[in-house]
């Protein structure tokens, strides 16, 4: 027995001693994992944020000439019965308005979104082939069902044409630019904006078309009938076949003015007497103006999942091309709204990040472990951050700001392991002297098991963020997904890299490099060095520094080594001492009993205090983090039913005050904004929301949108952009009555909705408008701080007229509803005749009255419906006679939440406020006095706040699963409960750090960015405490061999004491190492501090800045693992083993029989005398 427990203190691990002996396959490996993430990071997409897909089907109907209430009737509600029985819906909402309709139907996880979509395509289908779906233009009305990405919403970029040439010239400019850049395979579309389609408009003229008692059916009938191509079949003669084909489409539109219409004893009535022919734009859509002038814009969207920073790149070269070789040199084109510069300038931020933290940690590993070990845990980082790409890009991730800050936050994690072997390695060399491969060989075999135990721990911590549901999981869950490969890298780098390295090259003393060899290595690389500044080109930054290496070589040569050695020799020697002395004391007499105690309390404390700032505001509740605006967007939206024209005069309007604001002094360097880069806007199509409005077809005429994009944040001067948008915001409230204005920024992250949004439920729409207008009149009247401006999502202010058919008259006539309905409609909103073709384009033909005749009452009630009746007679009756018309308003929209009526009340917070949980609370409390709603009508608070309290809800599960899942992995190592118990409490003890640290400095507690901190600090804390834990066990266990005891006796109280004080003083620098470098590598992200070590070694310029979009976002998430790993450090040395003594003194004090006899302690005392008489000499 006592031969088993020996072997099992003296161990070697199979697969690093198999990694020794074979040394030219592991360098072989290591060469082509090297260039294999070298290759990955070069060529993974570029992004901002990852993007998000959601399990959301869109169906799209557009029904042209029905109001909302048509549209919910004759589309909406039938789909909506159809879908409901659908398995794996999560929720179905829809808008009905003014000709078009939009059901967006939500699955749950278990679908792919292909899935999804064939599901809806399939009762879409059999709803649409039912014999009571509508028809238009006699086809069947067809509804679009698709999926979407908000990616595939927002436009990458704007190109803007003007110039001194008419708008149909300026058009076909874009039209050879929309080919060109949809043909490639990054885009989506580019849609045209402030240029409309042409069509052939075929403008009936009322009288003229009585007087020759002419139908509409008569014109549609002979355009269509006379515009036409077909083929007649196969000729058969002298033994040839000939294809007979009956040519009689049209070659230009005038030809349709000498068509015959009608034609009755022998008097023919050609289109030209009753109709005037125009091939002409359609009426106006959309209007785009840069920086207030007009311009023909091209919207440009990008695939999901394809390179945005490609895809930009490759449409500058475009653009470009076309200015120099295919457009008139006066013809101005721009490019603005460049969203990829934001993606290089945050993407390029974080590598110089990573750059920094590696620069920083390597550092500090030469002074805690000298020049030749640190360059062998250094060696791991770029080696495991390679294999980690190289693993991503398998896997399809794109290279984002979520996997750059999980390669940052790993920097201190993936050292860890590799700092554990070197040190260990270095002690059995050091202390035991042991030869180089045996020390290898020992010391990998005695922490291999170990680092693997804390590996998976530190994993667990992050496995249930990997299984995150929903978009935010989809958005979220990459950084422990990116996490997780890290540290699966850095373990593979350290047990199979490592041990090789430290095996063929470790030395315990640190050799001077003989002055010829330097001299020789220096002037080789200094030489090559200049040699690529001059002539690199592109590649001069490589140059500099191969000459800084050369330099920093004799730096350490005459001083830098000289410093290390004494901070190993000297001051790290005394931290050693030191900490001993404070590592008895803390184990002395009552103070194991006083300090846990006080730690206990310290935490309750810090909750307490935690609790106090929230109430008294102090510290602020954050969803997500709050960006600084890369863009300024104002979203003005005017009563349904607006004409175009009226939309886009006081657009022009709200533009100047707009611009007024951007364009302040304070801004403007000379002529140059340096805020600001540019300002477009576009009104009707292109103008909605994507967050709200996504993918809709329709026209949007009461809609405008201005989009002021910010310069890169490192040339703001330190400006504030979120000021601006403040300041626009402040310019813009209550100025224009009736007219809703929401100005937004770029989002990060996925939509969550409104900060303030109430839901009002019921099934009489007029009744929930009349309670939406109460409630807002009522909330507004308490005057709660933070609500910007309520609003009301639908009204019943749209205009409408409502024609009554008298039956019976009608009947008596024998004109049906439909002719009166047909008629109406031909006339306003026209009737397709066919197609004009032209140069491969295709234009439709449309017949309705002309100008003056359509928008004109008189005239359009007073006209005749002519037909012929049974007998064959022509009849003529005035549409005036059988039916009234009367105006009155209608639903802007009709809105539905799985197929109930809903109206939303909903507002942004006020400038300088961020936490909206606290202001709904407010709202929720001052409601309960709210007297007077009418019985059915339901009340519920969803938008941000519902997706707040699930996150909230899925991360606090998150967090105790992984600590569940932490506790087994241990109780499966140390095959114990009370060392694992130990471990979780310090988990929990971190927090004092943490919340301590959010109380002092007065930042915000963020939901998303603050928890997955936490559940990081605990995977961290893990790995520390295993480490100090494992080895006091190996060396109590190591006594128990010595002393001969069993398996299951206990060392006597001192010499516990003493393997505890050994294990803490051996782990010392491995867990102040862990926290250093693990803090190092945040600092520069957690303050801002960017420096460009490209622009630094290529121009001589470091670019340097404060601030950014990247602090912004993970400032929090960075200061959440310092504060706690400050305070988990100081746990790890000192309460986590006072927590270890403290129980094995239970358990000896329960199984007193077991405790060693003070004789076989006083036989042995003498190794430990011995041991620290080498710790004195080293």
């Amino acid at each position: 027995m006592a031969n088993k427990k020996k072997k099992n203190t003296d161990k070697e691990f199979g697969l690093s001693s198999w990694a020794i002996n074979n040394k030219t396959t592991m360098n072989v490996l290591i060469l082509v994992f090297f260039y294999v993430g070298i290759t990955a990071f070069f060529s993974m997409p570029r992004e901002n944020f990852p993007e998000v897909n959601e399990t959301k089907i869109y169906i799209s109907t557009l029904f042209p000439g029905n109001t909302a209430e048509d549209i919910e009737k004759l589309i909406t509600d039938p789909l909506e019965d159809e879908l409901k029985t659908v398995s794996n819906v999560v929720e179905i909402t829809s808008t009905s308005q003014e000709d078009y309709s939009m059901v967006i139907v939500e699955f749950d996880e278990g679908l792919t979104v292909e899935q999804a979509k064939q599901k809806v395509k399939d009762e879409v289908d059999t709803e649409t082939a039912s014999e009571d779906w509508p028809t238009f233009n006699g086809a069947k009305v067809e509804p679009d069902v698709f999926e979407l990405s908000l990616s595939e919403e927002m436009p990458i970029l704007n190109i803007n044409i003007s110039g001194d040439y008419p708008i149909e010239k300026l058009k076909d400019y874009a039209e050879y630019l929309q080919d060109e850049i949809e043909d490639l395979q990054e885009i989506k579309k580019a849609d045209i904006r402030g240029a409309q389609e042409k069509e052939v408009e075929v403008a009936v003229d009322i009288y003229k078309m009585m007087a020759a008692k002419v139908t509409f059916s008569d014109i549609i009938g002979a355009i269509s009938n006379g515009n036409l191509t077909q083929s007649a079949g196969n000729l058969k003669a002298s033994g040839q076949r000939r294809t007979i084909r009956v040519i009689g489409e049209i070659e230009d539109p005038s030809e349709l003015e000498n068509f015959v219409v009608k034609s009755e004893n022998g008097n023919a009535i050609y289109l030209k007497d009753v109709a005037s022919v125009s091939f002409k734009e359609e009426d106006k859509t959309t209007f785009a103006r840069k920086s207030g002038e007009p311009v023909v814009m091209l919207d440009v969207k990008k695939r999901a999942g394809k390179n945005m920073v490609a895809a930009a790149e490759q449409i500058q070269v475009i653009v470009q091309d076309a200015i120099d070789n295919e457009f008139p040199k006066d013809l101005e084109v721009s490019i603005t709204n460049d969203q990829s510069s934001v993606t290089i300038g945050q993407v390029d931020d974080l590598v110089n990040n990573i750059i920094f933290g590696v620069i920083l940690v390597v550092t500090v590993l030469m002074f805690f472990l000298g020049f030749k070990n640190a360059l062998f845990v250094g060696f791991a980082i770029p080696m495991s951050m390679f294999m980690s790409l190289m693993i991503l890009n398998l896997i399809g991730y794109s290279l984002n700001t979520m996997v750059l800050f999980g390669l940052i936050m790993g920097l201190g994690m993936l050292v860890d392991n590799g700092i554990v072997v070197v040190e260990n390695v270095y002690r059995l060399m050091d202390e035991e002297g042991m030869s180089r491969k045996k020390a290898a060989k020992k010391g990998i075999g005695e922490i291999a098991f170990p680092i693997i135990i804390s590996t998976l721990t530190t994993v667990a911590a992050f496995v249930p963020l990997g299984l995150w549901p929903g978009i935010m999981g989809e958005f979220m869950k990459i950084l422990p997904i990116t996490l997780s490969i890290v540290l699966g890298s850095s373990l593979f780098v350290a047990i199979f890299f490592n041990s090789v390295l430290v095996s063929r090259y470790m030395t315990i003393e640190d050799k001077d490099m003989p002055l010829k060899q330097i001299i020789k290595t220096t002037v080789i690389v200094a030489v090559i060095g200049v040699l690529i500044l001059l002539f690199g080109g592109a590649y001069r930054g490589l140059g500099t520094i191969m000459i800084f290496t050369a330099i920093m070589l004799w730096a350490y040569r005459l001083f830098i080594r000289n410093w290390a050695n004494s901070f190993q020799n000297k001051a790290l020697v005394k931290l050693e001492g030191w900490y001993e002395g404070q590592l008895r004391w803390a184990l002395s007499k009552r103070k194991p009993y006083i300090l846990s105690i006080g730690t206990f309390l310290l935490l309750i404390a810090a909750f307490i205090a935690f609790g106090i700032s929230l109430v008294t505001q102090r510290t602020k509740v954050e969803f997500f983090p709050d960006n600084k605006p890369n863009q300024i967007i104002v979203y003005i939206e005017y009563p349904e039913g607006t004409a175009i024209e009226k939309t886009n005069a006081i657009t022009k309007q709200i533009e100047k005050r707009v611009y007024d604001v951007v364009n302040d002094s304070h801004y403007m360097d000379g002529d140059r904004n340096f805020l600001v880069e540019s300002a477009v806007s576009q009104v009707g199509e292109g103008a909605g929301n994507p967050q709200t409005d996504g993918g809709s077809a329709a026209e949007m005429p009461h809609k405008a949108k201005i989009t002021a994009s910010m310069r890169e944040y490192k040339y703001r001067r330190g400006e504030d952009s979120e000021i601006l948008r403040q300041k626009v915001q402040e310019a813009l409230v209550g100025i224009y009555p009736g007219v809703l204005i929401s100005v937004e920024k770029d989002a990060n992250g996925p939509p969550a909705g409104s900060p303030i949004n109430i839901e009002i439920e019921g099934s009489d729409y007029d009744e929930l408008i009349v309670t939406a207008e109460q409630m807002r009149e009522f909330i507004n009247s308490k005057n709660i701080a933070g609500i910007d401006e309520l609003k009301i999502d639908v009204n019943k202010d749209k205009p409408s007229m409502i024609v009554e058919v008298d039956r019976e008259k009608a009947g008596e006539l024998g004109v049906s509803a439909k002719q009166i309905g047909d008629q109406l409609r031909n006339s306003i909103f026209g009737a397709k005749a066919g197609i004009y073709k032209e140069d491969g384009d295709d234009f439709d033909i449309y017949v309705r009255f002309n100008k003056d005749n359509r928008y004109n009452t008189s005239a359009l009630f007073n006209q005749n419906i002519t037909f012929r009746d049974n007998t064959g007679q022509i009849k003529e009756i005035p549409l005036s006679a059988v039916a009234k018309h009367k105006n009155n308003s209608g639903f802007s929209a009709i809105k539905h939440k799985d197929t109930k009526r809903v109206v939303t009340v909903y507002s942004a917070l006020a400038p300088g406020y961020t936490d909206a949980g606290a202001i709904v609370n407010q709202i929720q409390n001052e409601m309960l006095s709210y007297k007077g709603l009418p019985e059915g009508i339901k009340i519920d608070y969803t938008g941000q706040i519902e997706e707040q309290n699930k996150q909230m809800i899925f991360l606090m599960g998150a967090f105790f699963t992984g600590l569940a899942l932490i506790f087994f992995i241990l109780i499966f190592q140390f095959n114990s409960i009370s060392k694992p118990a130990i471990i979780m409490l310090a988990i929990f003890l971190s927090f004092i750090g943490v919340f301590g640290g959010i109380v002092l400095s007065g930042s915000a507690f963020v939901i998303m960015m603050t928890m997955v901190g936490i559940i990081s600090l605990a995977g961290i804390v893990v790995n520390n405490g295993v480490v100090l834990l494992d080895y006091a066990q190996l060396l109590i266990d190591r006594k128990k061999n010595q002393l001969d005891l069993d398996e299951d006796q206990y060392l006597t109280k001192e010499h516990l004491y003493e393997s505890i004080v050994k294990a803490g003083k051996a782990r010392l620098r491995p867990v102040l190492l862990t926290a250093i470098t693990t803090i190092l590598g945040l600092i520069p992200l957690a303050i801002g501090l960017n420096i460009n070590f490209f622009t630094l070694a290529s121009d001589f310029d470091a670019n340097i800045y404060m601030g950014g979009d990247n602090v912004v976002f993970w400032g929090p998430l960075a200061w959440t693992v310092i504060y706690g790993l400050l305070i988990a450090t100081f746990l790890t040395l000192i309460v986590v083993p006072i927590l270890f003594y403290l129980s094995v003194r239970l358990k000896m004090w329960m199984h007193k029989d077991r405790v060693a006899s003070t004789e076989t302690e006083t036989d042995l005392q003498e190794p430990f005398n011995m041991d620290k008489r080498i710790e004195g000499q080293h």
